[in-house]
């Protein structure tokens, strides 16, 4: 059975930029990820490398790994609403912005896992998501 992985934007300046101490894992688990499905690259992640990287070298990168390009669905942008609500209740600050929040609801409304750095936050808000990060795959 084919999965298909949404992959998080500190996934991807991890391969494409400079080297650094996650780059070895993120390129590992992103090929393991590559060989179970289709890897899937949202608007809001494609909006978040923008200020790295001219639009044809990111549009070749994406066509290299040949992921899929998906929009926002509109349930899922109304999932990611009520998360960033109760995360604001609960005290988080403005620093954390919504986008990670679009992150993953797409992931979770479109039934994708999700492979990212950032699980914490993830799992506490979308907690029946499937998740890929170094502390479940190190």
């Amino acid at each position: 059975m084919k999965i298909s992985t949404l992959v998080d934007t500190n996934v991807l300046i991890d391969v494409w930029g400079p080297d650094g101490r996650q780059t070895k894992w993120s390129a590992s688990v992103l090929a393991a990820c590559r060989r179970d499905g289709a890897l899937v690259i949202n608007t809001i992640v494609w909006s978040e490398l923008a200020p790295l990287t001219t639009e044809a070298a990111l549009r070749r990168a994406v066509e290299t790994l040949k992921m899929d390009r998906e929009l926002l669905p509109w349930d899922a942008a109304f999932l990611a609403g009520i998360a960033h609500a109760q995360y604001r209740r609960a005290g988080g600050l403005r620093e954390r912005t919504l986008p990670d929040f679009f992150i993953g609801a797409h992931a979770a409304v479109a039934g994708h896992r999700l492979l990212t750095r950032d699980a914490v936050r993830y799992r506490s808000y979308f907690p029946d998501l499937d998740i890929i990060s170094p502390e479940t795959h190190p």
